[in-house]
């Protein structure tokens, strides 16, 4: 009987076993990818894409806030579909520290990253706060506490008149004492810098003879064409010896700027001789009797060039200036005619 034997089996070459192998990898790898990748790209779309935020919308972060508590603030509020998300993108980004603290504004469908782009940039809402010419100290303070963006109080009122009325921008959570604090150096910054420009031959020689005058002529009136003729008056006045008669030092007399005076001024009012009285006193009175704004102080220092001694309101609003006590009679009959027309008697 013949043996039959079985032929050998090949050796796999080496080739195919790489083929295999890079194959094996390969779908291993892609396997890998989709299990690892599938999520990392939903996260990151997640991050960059425009999120369901309605409409623009505040929010405030507060000083000594961390990543974490940022995160699940905004989450909180509906600005971040998911904190972590958020805090992932941060950390990848290297932002975590430099998120800043203050109110700021998102935008409508704002992402991840922009929200984290604004918190970075640290640019946050600006409110404004403005204080009128002619308020008194006192006001100002009273005005200040309406203000609910501001923090904290003012313990002590500013000196008369040491305040610049204007438009303030600030964050929120800035204290009043601040705000404050930079109409005081304002107030000093423009006056020191219209002092070297005023003009020569005045009848007052120091800075807070400037700012009582000024303060005098801001209460008395309001129109910007009318502030040099009025100051013009009380400074040909004080040329002359003549005292300055002025209603408004009167009432600071009677209120100490705590408000307005409510009712007209007593005859026995106008007799009294108090330190603000100016028409029982020579000169000016001790003190400036309210904030005068700028084109106030600048007026007085540098007064239209009039022969005016007089002057009283006309009824619209403005006032009728004289040269002579006739003149200015006449333009009194006239006011007092137009106030019991109107009822004001």
């Amino acid at each position: 009987m013949t043996e039959t034997s079985t032929p050998p089996t090949k050796p796999e070459k080496p080739k195919r076993r790489f083929l295999r192998a890079i194959t094996f990898f390969t779908i291993s790898f892609l396997v890998a990818l989709l299990v690892v990748g599938a999520p990392m790209w939903i996260a990151w779309r997640g991050f960059v894409g425009p999120s369901d935020i309605p409409a623009r919308t505040t929010v405030l972060i507060e000083e000594g806030s961390g990543l974490a508590r940022i995160a699940n603030q905004l989450e909180r509020e509906g600005l971040v579909a998911d904190a972590l998300m958020f805090r992932v993108g941060v950390e990848v980004h290297r932002k975590a520290l430099a998120l800043k603290a203050g109110e700021y504004e998102i935008p409508r469908h704002a992402s991840m990253r922009e929200i984290m782009r604004i918190l970075v940039e640290g640019k946050p809402i600006l409110h404004s706060i403005t204080v009128f010419e002619g308020m008194t100290s006192w006001e100002v303070v009273e005005h200040l506490k309406l203000q609910p963006v501001l923090t904290g109080s003012v313990p002590i009122v500013p000196a008369e008149g040491s305040l610049l009325p204007e438009t303030y921008l600030v964050t929120r959570g800035t204290s009043r004492q601040d705000v404050v604090d930079r109409m005081r150096k304002a107030q000093r910054k423009v006056i020191n810098d219209l002092w070297d420009d005023r003009q020569e031959g005045l009848p007052f020689n120091t800075i807070e003879e400037a700012l009582v005058l000024a303060s005098i002529v801001e209460k008395e009136t309001g129109k910007g064409d009318e502030r040099d003729k009025a100051a013009s008056v009380f400074i040909n006045r004080l040329r002359k010896g003549m005292r300055l008669q002025s209603d408004p030092t009167i009432i600071y007399g009677i209120t100490n700027g705590e408000g307005p005076l409510g009712r007209r001024i007593r005859r026995s009012e106008i007799n009294a001789a108090t330190p603000y009285n100016t028409y029982q006193i020579d000169g000016l009175p001790p003190t400036p009797i309210a904030n005068p704004g700028e084109a106030a102080i600048a007026a007085v220092l540098n007064p239209a060039e009039t022969d005016y001694l007089f002057f009283v309101a006309d009824g619209t609003g403005g006032h009728a200036f004289a040269k002579t006590n006739r003149q200015h009679e006449q333009n009194v009959r006239v006011w007092r005619r137009i106030q019991r027309e109107r009822g004001l008697r």
